[in-house]
């Protein structure tokens, strides 16, 4: 059987939202008036950074073709509202200048780290929701969601919570010895978020349930996950055991991630000798 969960008080870091089972998923979510705020920061910051990059380009291009010019507005239009955003969020894990001074980050929908993906499908809808319609459609998306999701959350399955909290947080599923070959070779990449996160729901409350509805519950959990996880399962292996090492597989290949993800930012923002 698993390891029974301790809990106890932590203050929320970095290393607490990289888990691939969802860790992230126990930090409230943002506001509406903290993801107001912290928005407000970021559209200055781009404005800005749009009105300084049209006055060196209209001072660089003095005397140029009208239609150069024109295509160089829109080709710095994209590095503005969409590149510039995407990559920030990307090297910084989900974290805008806004979240960043408000204590905010972006995360998957199963608790985990963005992406690249995640974060330009945010940059893109964000422009259409934020910019071209003033904010409204993002605004009334937040109100009325129970994570408080834009529309270009909702696209790219990801929410934005608070990280500076203290919160209750439950060990993370350790990975049983006899099934970590399985896992280390098995392909676990088309796990849905909804199913990862039942798991992990049932794994931290596990000891609060009599050993029957326990088993039966594993069984029924495993028999879910069969069919997005190749190869099967070792025959015979404990239920609760199997769901015990797809977690653990999952949150170490984030783990892995995240730091080629770091040794990445370190090379590019290290100055070269």
């Amino acid at each position: 059987m698993s390891t029974p969960p301790t809990t106890e008080f932590a203050t929320v870091t970095d290393d607490d939202l990289v888990t691939g089972e969802g860790v992230a998923l126990d930090l409230p979510p943002a506001s509406l008036g903290v993801r107001m705020a912290s928005g407000l920061i970021d559209v200055t910051v781009t404005v800005l950074l749009l009105v300084v990059v049209l006055v060196v380009l209209s001072i660089a291009t003095i005397g140029a073709d009208a239609a150069l010019v024109d295509a160089a507005v829109v080709l710095l239009s994209v590095v503005v509202f969409a590149i510039f955003p995407t990559t920030l969020e990307t090297l910084t894990r989900g974290r805008s200048l806004g979240k960043l001074a408000l204590g905010l980050r972006t995360v998957r929908d199963d608790g985990g780290p963005i992406t690249f993906h995640h974060a330009l499908v945010r940059a893109l809808i964000g422009y259409v929701e934020i910019y071209a319609f003033a904010g409204t459609p993002a605004f009334f998306s937040i109100l009325l969601s129970k994570r408080g999701k834009r529309l270009g959350d909702y696209a790219a399955g990801t929410h934005v919570v608070r990280e500076r909290v203290v919160l209750r947080l439950p060990s993370p599923a350790p990975m049983p010895p006899e099934l970590a070959g399985w896992a280390a070779g098995a392909d676990i990449t088309a796990l849905p978020t909804g199913l990862a996160l039942a798991i992990r729901q049932f794994l931290g409350r596990a000891d609060l349930v009599d050993p029957v509805s326990r088993d039966q519950v594993a069984r029924s959990l495993a028999a879910e996950l069969t069919p997005y996880v190749a190869p099967a399962p070792p025959r015979g292996a404990p239920a609760e055991r199997v769901l015990c090492a797809v977690l653990a597989e999952r949150r170490e290949r984030d783990r892995r991630r995240l730091a080629r993800e770091e040794e990445l930012r370190r090379r590019l923002w290290t100055p070269q000798g």
